[in-house]
C-alpha cells in the first residue's frame, strides 16, 4: 500500500478531495475517485482534483467526479485550485493561468491576510452550437426547446461552458422534482456525453436561486459552470440581465457575461481538513 497526502476543500459547498501530483500522478484514477469519495467509506466528496504540472499553463486541473468519470472543467474545483496553489506557497503569483480539458482557463486571486478568500475565474465564452455542447438536435441553438420526459414536457436550453448544460426555468426546486428529472435528463438521448441539469428559480433580472443535479455525480451543493450556463440561458432568453447573483443550496456566486464575450465567475474557495490516506 502507498500513503499520500490530501486536501478536503470546497467551492460554496461543492467538495472534492485535492492531491498534489506535481510529483508523481496516482494510478487507476477512476478507481482512486470513487473510492476516496464515497462519504460512509471514504473521505466523501463530488470527486478528486489533482493539481499536475502543465507544458502550457501554470497549472493543470484533471477532474475525476465520485462515479469514476473524467470531468473537463469544474468552476468551483478551479477557484479552490487558486486557493491550493497560493495558500502552500507553490506560486506566489495572484493572476495564475489553469490548463483544462476545456482550456487553458486564468484566476484572479483575492486575498487576506495572505491567503486566498476569493477568486475570479475567467470561464472562457459560453457556446449555444449545439454540435460543440454536444446535443443532438437540427436547430442552429437549442432554446426553451420541448423535451418529452416521465413527468411531462420541459423546455430545455442547452450551454456549453466547456461541459455540456440543459437549463429548465421552473418554479419547482423540490427535491423531488430535482432528483427525479435530474436524474432522467441526464441521460436523456439528446445528450451524447450526459449533460449536467439546472434547475433555475427566476426571482429578479439580477438573481436566480438554482439547483442542479450534476452528471456522475448527482445533486451537488453548487455548480460553478451551471451557474455560469443557468445565467447565459437567463439571459438569451430575456430573463436575466448579463451580471447576476446565483444562489445555491452553498452559497451565492456572481456571475458576468461581460461586453468581451467571456463570462467571469466570482466566489469563495475554502479548506475543509488535511490527511493521508492509504490507496
Amino acid at each position: 500500500m502507498k500513503e499520500i497526502t490530501f486536501t478536503k476543500m470546497h467551492g460554496i459547498g461543492n467538495d472534492y478531495i485535492y492531491i498534489n501530483c506535481l510529483d508523481e500522478e496516482p494510478d487507476n484514477l477512476p478507481q482512486l475517485s470513487m473510492r476516496l469519495s464515497d462519504r460512509h467509506t471514504g473521505i466523501g466528496g463530488d470527486g478528486i482534483i489533482l493539481i499536475c504540472p502543465s507544458d502550457c499553463a501554470d497549472f493543470k486541473m484533471r477532474i475525476f467526479n465520485a462515479d469514476g468519470s473524467e470531468a473537463k472543467m469544474c468552476g468551483n474545483g478551479s477557484r479552490c485550485v487558486g486557493k491550493f496553489v497560493f495558500d502552500k506557497r507553490l506560486t506566489d503569483k495572484k493572476t495564475i493561468t489553469l490548463e483544462t480539458l476545456a482550456g487553458i482557463k486564468t484566476l484572479d486571486l483575492h486575498t487576506k491576510d495572505n491567503l486566498v478568500e476569493s477568486v475570479t475565474v475567467d470561464m472562457g465564452c459560453p457556446n449555444l452550437n449545439p454540435a460543440d455542447i454536444p446535443v443532438i438536435a437540427t436547430a442552429e441553438r437549442v432554446v426553451e426547446a420541448p423535451v418529452e420526459t416521465s413527468r411531462g414536457t420541459t423546455a430545455i436550453t442547452a450551454v456549453s461552458m466547456g461541459n455540456p448544460h440543459g437549463v429548465i426555468f421552473t418554479e419547482d426546486l423540490s427535491t423531488d422534482n430535482v432528483h427525479h428529472l435530474g436524474a432522467e435528463l441526464e441521460k436523456h438521448p439528446m445528450w451524447p456525453d450526459r449533460a449536467n441539469i439546472e434547475f433555475a428559480r427566476i426571482d429578479s433580472p439580477e438573481h436566480i436561486t438554482m439547483r442542479v443535479w450534476e452528471r456522475g455525480s448527482g445533486e451537488t451543493m453548487a455548480c460553478g459552470t451551471g451557474a455560469c450556463a443557468t445565467a447565459i440561458a437567463a439571459a438569451v432568453t430575456g430573463r436575466a440581465g448579463r451580471k447576476v447573483t446565483v444562489s445555491l443550496p452553498g452559497g451565492d456566486l456572481g456571475i458576468e457575461w461581460s461586453t468581451d464575450g467571456h463570462v467571469y465567475m466570482t466566489g469563495g474557495a475554502t479548506t475543509v481538513f488535511e490527511g493521508t490516506i492509504e490507496i
